[in-house]
């Protein structure tokens, strides 16, 4: 789970000539039992992760198409290709943005604008030991660190992250899963879906996660 904002290539002028660029990172980790959590919770969930992804490509796309060139990055998460217990909210947001992303992608290509999504597992960062919002509910949620550790090993390095995103946006690939090991668990998880929710639902799994 990450945060960020939307981002505007700095050396691009749509009136220039040049290549623009759109990143889009706005995210919230909102995680707990779904039967726990309220309208609140999903209200600012899908407020900041699918709301903020919209506004950020409604502000640069337009141009994009104008100019016919261009490169839309959405940020959105491995949640956002399988499974994620505990973090429905979340899950539901980045699966709307990897949806938007594709779908765009083929929309955008008659106009010689790319579109990418960078699907990513944890990475590094004090995000992973940061709670829920404080001014809403609150509600059991597990550890995020552990539980994203158990299923997916160590949180990758930003920096390895930053650099193989660079080089996947470059080849222009369509859904980029970072790090490696996370894509053959997004490959595992489509040729064998039904193997991830026993592994979340384990008595031991649950003891691992919890605080």
């Amino acid at each position: 789970m990450a945060s960020g904002s939307a981002r505007w290539s700095p050396e691009s002028s749509p009136s220039g000539g040049r290549s623009i660029s759109s990143s889009t990172t706005p995210a919230i980790g909102i995680a707990g039992e779904i039967h726990e959590l309220t309208d609140a919770h999903w209200n600012r969930v899908l407020d900041v992760n699918l709301r903020g992804v919209v506004n950020g490509v409604m502000a640069a796309y337009p141009l994009m198409v104008r100019q016919r060139s261009g490169h839309i990055v959405n940020v959105a998460s491995l949640g956002g290709l399988g499974p994620t217990a505990f973090a429905v909210p979340y899950t539901a947001s980045k699966h709307a943005v990897v949806g938007l992303s594709t779908s765009l992608r083929c929309e955008a290509a008659d106009y010689g604008v790319r579109v990418s999504v960078l699907c990513l597992s944890a990475i590094e960062t004090p995000l992973l030991d940061r709670g829920n919002p404080v001014d809403l509910p609150a509600v059991w949620r597990p550890n995020m660190r552990r539980f994203f550790t158990s299923l997916l090993g160590d949180p990758y390095p930003p920096e390895r992250f930053a650099r193989a995103s660079l080089d996947a946006v470059a080849a222009n690939t369509a859904v980029i899963v970072i790090p490696g090991r996370a894509c053959i668990a997004w490959r595992i998880g489509q040729l064998a879906p039904e193997m991830a929710a026993p592994r979340m639902r384990s008595p031991t799994f649950g003891r691992i996660t919890s605080r």
